[in-house]
């Protein structure tokens, strides 16, 4: 966990309450986002540190683990992370809750006595905190549309994407370009110090540094000391072929530079799939609705039909009704194991104008077929239901 964590109350900067779910989060952190983008807000400096604020509250509180041990951890050290014995001060000291911080501040299998220890330890021996290791960048989350073609084929999109990253003047010290910072007198390099409640003691983050173990006396005219800027950079975001409507797609190492030396983090795509005027999509289907005339339906025939890479021929047997369908196998999404199927709907058209020799025919035909009656069945079954 981050120490720098106790110290933000991320639901506040989102503005959010703390019993909000996942999908109200993310919803409020795109309205955000949208509004202080530095694209949006060319110069304002307030607007760029909100928006590094808001994208960090969001990569923690989007992630179930992370946000745990966040609530866990402001819960701990609001109640002061211990209470006394009840056997006495023989008894030593008991944890008021049942969680696991053996992980905390990133000491690995270490306990929270032992990260006391060790500040106490460094003090006496004179010695100088190890210098925190590589920290993986933040997940990035963006939106792109593209069209029902592209999304069968497969596209390259370029992206912008701005995010929190070292500064490109100091190179993430927080120091003017010839200076360097020193070690934080108050916790010697720790970033954090022990504070005394109440008989016993726990850790907190150094007030005289921020947690950070170093003090900067002559600060970045960039970053004014933080060590962190805004990265502004084109990705080059591969959508595979076949993609779904709002499918979230993840770019490994494409999100956020790492800190001293860390990874980048992931860049997580939301693709939205624009209609098509002539085909739709069932899972792994193509539809398409196809006209056809009375005297195909009723005498059969090979019809013409579309599909997104030309065209196939469709036998329509004779006696065809309106709105059966047909499946075209091979024509429809492509997969990882060939493609799925064109499902193809006909549509018996009625004629809205006929010719005197057609209208002559056709009643011909009526009179030929006087004794058949479409709607007997029907009449049939709804007596029988009186």
């Amino acid at each position: 966990m981050n120490k720098d964590w106790l110290e933000k109350d991320f639901y506040s900067i989102l503005g959010v309450a703390k019993d909000t779910n996942a999908d109200a989060i993310k919803k409020k952190y795109r309205s955000l986002a949208r509004e202080l983008h530095p694209d949006k807000n060319p110069g304002n400096a307030a607007a760029e540190e909100r928006f590094k604020a808001v994208s960090e509250a969001y990569d923690v509180l989007s992630d179930t683990d992370k946000r745990k041990e966040y609530d866990e951890a402001r819960t701990l050290f609001a109640g002061g992370g211990m209470r006394s014995s009840p056997f006495g001060s023989g008894g030593g000291a008991q944890y008021t809750s049942g969680a696991d911080y053996s992980n905390m501040f990133g000491s690995s299998g270490a306990g929270f006595g032992d990260l006391l220890g060790d500040i106490f330890q460094q003090r006496a021996r004179g010695g100088r905190q190890t210098p925190r290791g590589p920290k993986k960048g933040s997940d990035l989350e963006s939106e792109l549309s593209i069209g029902f073609d592209a999304a069968l084929t497969g596209v390259t999109v370029p992206l912008r994407l701005a995010s929190d990253a070292p500064c490109a003047s100091c190179r993430g010290t927080g120091a003017r370009a010839g200076t360097a910072p020193r070690t934080c007198p108050t916790c010697e390099g720790a970033g954090q110090v022990a504070r005394n409640a109440g008989g016993f003691a726990f850790a907190e983050p150094c007030s005289s540094c921020g947690g950070r173990g170093v003090v900067v006396e002559d600060p970045c005219p960039s970053c004014r000391g933080t060590g962190r800027g805004t990265s502004a950079r084109t990705v080059q975001a591969r959508i595979p072929a076949g993609v779904k409507d709002n499918a979230r797609i993840r770019l490994k190492g494409k999100g956020a530079p790492g800190e001293r030396g860390g990874v980048s983090g992931d860049l997580y795509v939301i693709v939205h799939v624009e209609s098509h005027p002539v085909f739709g999509r069932s899972g792994d289907n193509l539809t398409v609705t196809v006209p056809i005339s009375f005297a195909e339906a009723a005498l059969g025939a090979a019809i013409v039909v579309p599909t997104t890479a030309g065209t196939v021929t469709l036998k329509v047997p004779a006696g065809t009704a309106s709105g059966r369908t047909f499946r075209v196998r091979g024509k429809g999404v492509p997969t990882k194991d060939g493609a799925g199927d064109l499902m193809v709907t006909v549509n018996v058209l009625v004629p809205v104008e006929m010719s005197d020799e057609a209208r002559a025919a056709l009643e011909a035909y009526a009179s030929l077929s006087d004794n058949v009656d479409p709607r007997k069945d029907l009449l049939a079954a709804a007596k029988a239901g009186e």
